[in-house]
């Protein structure tokens, strides 16, 4: 299909961010899937710590929690105006409702004159859930499909990618294909998108811990991390952390530089008792659970462990931060002012 009007793709702030240029498919469910959103989100054996993007063969021996509490948004009563919020993607049940499903309440919140819908781009995802659990989420195809056949005639898409990169540029073609269906799409910015963004994201996880910043405990967060330019974004974090006075605060990633063995190298640095780990991500899902908390001697909560510090993980998403869904919301409405 031809390109009508999208916006969006006219948008400077959209198209800018060359220094993020990420790496990964939403289609191909490989490792690089996930490095543009800093999702954590495939399901493996607990404790195996692969985030390799291929489900884990065994059956799962721990619980994501209930399916029956998430909304997959799939309903066909949807009107001329769609909110359609697109996101990696997780098969660990409670994270998906606390991080993607507050994102989407929110959105629900602030747009009232908009239906606000899901789509996940990793069909790996969708597959396991709708077998284990009998849930039926959309995929990107299916998401605008949805759209196409209940007549949406204002088409805003709002990703929950962590940055600007490869699959967000990926899924922008996605919709470019579909744009001549609708009157007028927009398509909003990740997370991580101006320095603007970077300032309140760092305000929002010092604030989040705050509880632990004692003088003794070094706060680490863990991201995904991706071969591509786009990683660049953990070290700005690290670089604007440590600008701001915040020294015992330090970015890692489980697949790309500053690796684990760079964070602990900078943690032995200090005089830290006890180290606070936690996902730089949207949800906490497998590299959370298993990467970082798992039992797995590689994972990072162990390798902490045996360099002699009492460590504490928390398992939560950055999308259990209102000041982080506060971020969505802006970019949802920056989206939807570019159609007037």
């Amino acid at each position: 299909m031809k390109m009508k009007k999208l916006t969006a793709m006219l948008l400077a702030g959209v198209l800018a961010a060359g220094m993020l240029a990420g790496c990964g498919s939403s289609n191909d469910n490989s490792k690089d899937a996930a490095k543009d959103n800093g999702s954590a989100a495939v399901t493996t054996k607990a404790g195996s710590g692969s985030g390799s993007g291929e489900e884990a063969e065994e059956e799962e021996n721990y619980n994501t929690g209930d399916a029956s509490k998430d909304n997959p948004r799939n309903q066909d009563d949807i009107g001329e105006n769609e909110l359609l919020v697109l996101s990696f993607g997780t098969s660990f049940n409670d994270s998906r409702r606390l991080t993607i499903g507050a994102i989407e309440d929110q959105l629900e919140k602030s747009f009232p004159d908009y239906s606000v819908r899901r789509g996940f781009t990793a069909n790996i995802v969708i597959d396991h859930v709708e077998k284990r659990d009998g849930e039926k989420i959309d995929d990107i195809n299916e998401a605008l499909k949805r759209a196409v056949d209940n007549g949406v005639k204002n088409l805003v898409v709002q990703p929950t990618h962590l940055m600007n990169g490869l699959e967000y540029d990926e899924l922008k073609g996605d919709i470019a294909q579909y744009s001549d269906a609708f009157d007028k799409v927009a398509i909003g910015q990740p997370l991580l998108s101006s320095d603007e963004d970077f300032s309140r994201v760092e305000n929002a996880i010092v604030d989040w811990t705050k509880d632990y910043d004692d003088g003794e405990t070094a706060i680490v967060f863990m991201g995904h991390g991706t071969s591509a330019d786009s990683n660049a974004v953990y070290q700005k974090m690290q670089d604007l952390l440590t600008k701001d006075g915040h020294t015992n605060y330090f970015v890692g990633t489980v697949e790309a530089t500053p690796s684990v063995d760079d964070v602990l190298a900078a943690v032995k640095k200090g005089n830290y008792k006890r180290v606070v780990l936690e996902p730089l991500m949207v949800v906490a899902g497998d590299h959370a659970n298993n990467d970082m908390a798992g039992d797995d001697k590689d994972s990072w909560k162990s390798q902490f462990e045996a360099a002699g510090y009492q460590v504490e993980c928390l398992l939560r998403g950055l999308g259990e931060n209102e000041t982080i869904r506060q971020i969505y919301v802006e970019h949802a409405q920056a989206a939807i002012d570019s159609l007037k």
